[in-house]
């Protein structure tokens, strides 16, 4: 035990000011996607350009095509979730059949994709657990741009298992920043609820 925090210490002063960046930024996206704001947009495009970067350092090239991802979702999320021609803005829901159907085309048709990008054209070492991790967050990305309450439950299968991967690659805080956000999409599952739940006592009310 104490080897395995005298190893996490050791990595913890190995920090760079960019992860420590990444990290701050990454928290403050998750913080106000969870209070259902669209400021998560921009501070996520800046905290995913700097984690390209880094994920590129480490070889983690499907984390890096997932962030890279992350951009154009968030661009495309940004424009979705903005108010339209004096249209409302889009309320949160639940998914229907044919946004399941597509996210779980995403999740699997992506991960076989993936694996066979990073075997054929990488030096990638976890191309199975890399491809994963990322076809899992490219699924809760689209639901979340789509403002869905099933994006959390997606990019939740995706932080469990970032967080051992990303402390395999050395990127520690990278893996405290998605454990942190792990929990935080506990309680944005159950804060996006209530919200749904009011929208509809609000329609029956009128």
């Amino acid at each position: 035990m104490q080897s395995w925090i005298a190893l996490f210490v050791e990595q913890l002063k190995a920090t760079t000011w960019l992860e420590w960046l990444a990290v701050i930024l990454g928290v403050a996206e998750v913080l106000l996607a969870r209070a259902n704001k669209v400021w998560l947009y921009p501070t996520g495009i800046a905290a995913t350009l700097i984690s390209l970067y880094l994920l590129l350092q480490v070889a983690l090239y499907a984390e890096f095509l997932l962030n890279g991802y992350y951009i154009v979702m968030s661009v495309y999320g940004w424009y979705h979730w903005i108010k339209k021609r004096g249209q409302p803005a889009v309320q949160v829901a639940y998914a229907n059949k044919r946004e399941w159907i597509i996210t779980l085309l995403i999740v699997f048709a992506g991960w076989g994709l993936l694996y066979v990008l990073l075997i054929n054209f990488t030096q990638s070492t976890v191309p199975v657990w890399d491809a994963w991790v990322s076809s899992t967050a490219w699924a809760g990305m689209w639901l979340l741009a789509r403002r869905k309450i099933e994006n959390w439950v997606l990019l939740n299968i995706s932080n469990l298992f970032a967080i051992p991967l990303l402390y395999h690659k050395n990127l520690v805080m990278f893996a405290v920043l998605t454990l942190i956000l792990f929990v935080v999409a506990i309680f944005g599952y159950y804060d996006w609820r209530k919200i749904i739940i009011k929208e509809r006592l609000t329609h029956f009310a009128s």
